[in-house]
């Protein structure tokens, strides 16, 4: 019985390591000189060229066009 409580807990840590290390924050650099951090990783909409993500200063989500962005990077958190 405990060691298959043991095997469950440790599946679980994982699972929530790995899935942590997936929502990484990132910056965006506009072509403007804004720099935005993101809160995880920005979708990018190939069909409207319009990128979304979620800011990570306001909580809200946000678009912004492909165009206006002059590079995205990932945090080192």
């Amino acid at each position: 019985m405990k060691i298959k409580m043991l095997n469950t807990a440790t599946v679980a840590l994982l699972s929530l390591f790995f899935l942590s290390g997936c929502s990484s924050n990132q910056t965006i650099r506009t072509t403007d000189g804004r720099t935005i951090v993101t809160d995880g990783k920005p979708q990018i909409d190939s069909d409207t060229g319009l990128v979304s993500y979620k800011d990570a200063q306001t909580g809200r989500s946000e678009q912004i066009n492909r165009e206006q962005i002059k590079n995205m990077s990932e945090l080192n958190n």
